[in-house]
C-alpha cells in the first residue's frame, strides 16, 4: 500500500463522549474432539471503550477472534453473547431483537469480501432501495434522489444505477458497501478488513474515503485489520487481540513507538521501515499459534513468548494500565 497517498489521521482530539462500552465479552462456541463435546471460546474477556469521533484498530493474527468479535456487537453471531455491551449508555446485547432492529439504523458494518456480501440478483439501484425502504430513512418517492446522493458521496457515477455487482471491479464493490452502510444514517460503522482483498494501488483510495466520510459526518469506527501500515494511518487507539484477548491497547502512536506486550513488539518488528537501507531487529516467534480446542494454562501467549517467566505458564494476567491513570493498558506479567 502506497502511504504517501493516505493522509494521516488527526490525532489528539479530545473526544470525552463514550459512544460504544465492551465489558468482558465472550463468544464461545460448541465443538467435538475425539468424541467429545468441547466449547472453543472465539472471544474470550474482552473489553474496551470507542469514543464518539474516533477510531479503535483492532489487530491480530488470523482466527485471533477479531471478526467474531465486531460480528457479535451487530448480534450476527449464531450463538449467545455473554459479557455487556453498551451503546450511548444503553445496554444492548440484553434487549428484545425487535428493540435491537431499531439500533441497526445507528450500527451499521462494512465486511471484508465486497462481492459475497452483495446480492448478485440485484441492480445496485434495487439493493440500495430496499435498504432504504427496510429503515423508512426517505419518501418511497425520494428513494432514487437519495441513492444518486450516495453513489455521488463514494465516488461512483449515477450511470451505475441499474448495473449488478459482476460488473464492478473490487474497489468499485466496495464503495457500494460503504454506501450501503450510509444509506441509513449510521453513527457507528464496523470496518471488517475493508481492504484485504483490494488490489494494492486502490487500499489507499478506500482508506482517503473512510477518513473523508467520518471528517464529513462525524463517524465512529472500529477498524479490523491484520494489516498495520493501514491500522497505523487511520486509527486513533489501537487493541492488539490474541487468541481472543485483547493483551494490549492505547493510543495509536504510543503502541507504534513504545510496544509493550512481547507479541505486540513481534507484530512491530515485521513492519517495514520506509527509510531505504533501514531494517528492524526482527523478533521471531517459536512453535505454533495454539489451537482453540488446546488452549494453554496461564498467559495464553507463554508457549511462544520470549521473555515468558514460570509464572507465565500458571497464572492468567489481566488487562491493566501500565501506572495509575494510563490509557496505556497491557496484559503481561512483565509490568
Amino acid at each position: 500500500m502506497d502511504m504517501n497517498h493516505v493522509e494521516r489521521n488527526g490525532r489528539g482530539v479530545h473526544r470525552n463522549s463514550m459512544l460504544l462500552k465492551v465489558r468482558d465479552l465472550e463468544v464461545a462456541f460448541s465443538s467435538r474432539k475425539g468424541g467429545k463435546k468441547m466449547v472453543v471460546r472465539a472471544v474470550n474477556g474482552v473489553s474496551f471503550d470507542v469514543k464518539k469521533g474516533e477510531t479503535l484498530g483492532l489487530v491480530g493474527e488470523s482466527g485471533c477472534g477479531k471478526t467474531t468479535l465486531g460480528r457479535a456487537l451487530l448480534r450476527l453471531t449464531p450463538v449467545p453473547v455473554k459479557g455487556g455491551i453498551w451503546y450511548n449508555g444503553e445496554p444492548i446485547n440484553t434487549i428484545s431483537g425487535r428493540d435491537f432492529r431499531s439500533l441497526r439504523s445507528e450500527m451499521q458494518m462494512i465486511f471484508q469480501d465486497p462481492f459475497s456480501s452483495l446480492n448478485p440478483r440485484m441492480t445496485i439501484g434495487q439493493m440500495l432501495k430496499e435498504v432504504l425502504a427496510v429503515h423508512k430513512v426517505v419518501p418511497r418517492q425520494e428513494a432514487k434522489q437519495k441513492i444518486y446522493e450516495l453513489l455521488d458521496i463514494v465516488g461512483l457515477s449515477r450511470e451505475y444505477f441499474n448495473r449488478y455487482p459482476h460488473e464492478f471491479s473490487g474497489g468499485q464493490r466496495q464503495r457500494i458497501g460503504i454506501a450501503r452502510a450510509l444509506a441509513v444514517n449510521p453513527k457507528v460503522i464496523i470496518c471488517d478488513e475493508p481492504v484485504s482483498a483490494l488490489d494494492v494501488s486502490i487500499q489507499s483510495q478506500i482508506i482517503n474515503l473512510l477518513k473523508d466520510l467520518q471528517s464529513e459526518f462525524g463517524l465512529t469506527y472500529l477498524f479490523i485489520a491484520h494489516d498495520l501500515s493501514v491500522v497505523e494511518y487511520i486509527s486513533d487507539r489501537v487493541a492488539v487481540m490474541y487468541l481472543g484477548k485483547v493483551v494490549e491497547i492505547t493510543d495509536a502512536d504510543e503502541l507504534y513507538a513504545n510496544p509493550k506486550h512481547p507479541y505486540t513488539k513481534a507484530l512491530m518488528s515485521a513492519i517495514p521501515l520506509p527509510e531505504l537501507g533501514c531494517k528492524r531487529e526482527r523478533i521471531f516467534l517459536k512453535g505454533d499459534l495454539p489451537g482453540p480446542l488446546d488452549m494453554p494454562e496461564g498467559c495464553s501467549f507463554h508457549t511462544r513468548c520470549p521473555e515468558v517467566m514460570e509464572r507465565c505458564r500458571f497464572i492468567e494476567p489481566s488487562l491493566k494500565p501500565l501506572c495509575e491513570g494510563s490509557e496505556h493498558q497491557v496484559s503481561c506479567h512483565l509490568y
